[in-house]
């Protein structure tokens, strides 16, 4: 059983790395005449962070996730290497 849990854990690594990869792929191709559809996507996520004062320290909350095609594309190709290997 440890087995099947580390890779799973190697999995959820393959496509993390993929979806890194893919956005960096991404935010270069934009610059790109006709590869700007590869940075096309949508983001969401907590756009304005959420600040909690205690006095002493002050902390900052924030989240946003941008979904690209080019994530999408290092996603699929993360799974199918992972699937390979």
């Amino acid at each position: 059983m440890a087995t099947r849990e580390k890779n799973i854990w190697i999995l959820i690594l393959f496509i993390l790395c993929g979806i890194v990869v893919g956005g960096l792929i991404g935010e270069l191709a934009s610059r790109v005449d006709f590869l700007w559809w590869l940075s096309y996507g949508q983001s969401f996520g907590i756009s304005q962070p959420v600040e909690l004062n205690l006095s002493v320290i002050t902390l900052s909350f924030g989240f946003t996730f941008k979904i690209t095609i080019s994530s999408i594309i290092g996603m699929i190709l993360a799974i199918f290497i992972y699937r390979k290997v």
